[in-house]
């Protein structure tokens, strides 16, 4: 999968202990608009997808996820790599937090099922939202939340704005 850009804040101990959490992340793009989890508590987007499990395949990480958050349901045969960014900083328990970042363009059905979010997530008051990805690197770009955060939310502004580059919203998207 294509590097898209590496986060290094180098604001760690180089010989401290570390905490790896690979993650999936779904592109969802349907008339132009970009299908984004909204935090209401913090007001930030963010892609849809999460951690990938011992054992479990980026892909079933990535259909799993996005059911959780959204109530999406991911069509697995129309998953397709888009690119990965790699994440370094401080982490909250652990000195050094390392994150693989895996996007993936995908489409999904129709029919809208139940979210099953973690309590962190219900706390947050995450919902699904399909909106101009312009909006949504706007609202990131506002925000301020703290230095391990702050990063997460530029990451996604970042990988909006090399998907608008890139041209991926000029024909309504895939869907």
């Amino acid at each position: 999968m294509r590097m898209l850009f590496e986060m290094d804040k180098k604001d760690y101990n180089p010989n401290g202990s570390v905490f790896r959490r690979p993650s999936a992340r779904a592109i969802i793009i349907k008339d132009g608009k970009i299908a984004m989890v909204y935090s209401k508590k913090y007001n930030y987007y963010k892609f849809p997808g999460g951690g990938i499990e011992a054992a479990e395949s980026m892909e079933d990480a990535l259909i799993r996820e996005v059911s959780e958050e959204t109530g999406l349901c991911v069509i697995k045969n129309s998953i397709q790599e888009y690119g990965q960014v790699h994440r370094v900083q401080k982490g909250t328990k652990e000195d050094i937090f390392i994150q693989d970042n895996y996007y993936f363009l995908c489409c999904v059905k129709e029919a809208l099922g139940q979210q099953n979010l973690d309590k962190y997530e219900a706390d947050e008051g995450f919902t699904l939202e399909f909106l101009e990805p312009q909006s949504a690197i706007d609202v990131n770009r506002a925000t301020k939340l703290d230095d391990f955060s702050q990063v997460m939310i530029e990451r996604e502004a970042l990988v909006l704005e090399l998907l608008i580059q890139e041209g991926y919203f000029e024909c309504g998207g895939l869907l």
